[in-house]
């Protein structure tokens, strides 16, 4: 397992989305464009993204090249958006999501520590307390594009390599990591640890 030590080195390294998108060919870049774009928040996600009064950090192993990291990827880029907009209105300098990348194939000792099916799967996702605590992991596929995916390379036809996601499996593959961001942020804020920390 993991230590906390190593997590912490390993966020230090990362890098931020937007910084971690310029590093692709400007095909790639237009790839991960075309989905940010395309992600809003509902009002009813915006709600719960902004209610996050814990520090979650989030390190993404990711590949530029990767299609579905270039589906998911905005997703959560928007996600933590949406809750630092939150904290900076609130003046609430603990809370939100900090949310950073790092290239599977350059971190192979990151990459390696969380082999998925034994494959070194992108996207994978890991959600740390404030500190670099390991809270949790989710990799590849969200269960929409589990589902998504099971339909179309089990059915009777295959998709089109690169081709965008119709609008409600973005919908559905969207409320799946906000569930998740929400996940952690509850276990974080019942944490007994942080709460005897944040006198809260």
């Amino acid at each position: 397992m993991i230590t906390t030590e190593e997590l912490r080195s390993h966020f230090a390294a990362g890098i931020a989305y937007d910084q971690y998108v310029s590093k692709g060919t400007p095909d790639q870049q237009s790839n991960w464009s075309n989905t940010y774009n395309r992600v809003q928040l509902s009002p009813e996600q915006l709600a719960v993204t902004s209610g996050f009064v814990r520090r979650i950090n989030v390190l993404v192993s990711s590949g530029l090249w990767c299609g579905d990291c270039a589906h998911q990827c905005p997703m959560l880029a928007k996600i933590a958006i949406a809750s630092q907009n939150a904290v900076s209105k609130t003046n609430h300098s603990v809370g939100g999501v900090d949310l950073r990348f790092l290239d599977r194939d350059a971190r192979p000792d990151f990459r390696d520590t969380f082999k998925i099916c034994s494959g070194t799967r992108v996207p994978t996702v890991v959600f740390m307390a404030e500190d670099c605590e390991f809270i949790g992991v989710l990799g590849d596929k969200t269960l929409s594009r589990l589902r998504a995916k099971a339909a179309k390379a089990l059915g009777a036809s295959c998709p089109v390599p690169g081709a965008e996601l119709p609008q409600d499996e973005l919908n559905a593959t969207l409320q799946d990591w906000v569930n998740e961001f929400e996940r952690t942020h509850l276990t974080l804020r019942l944490s007994t640890r942080l709460r005897t920390k944040h006198d809260d």
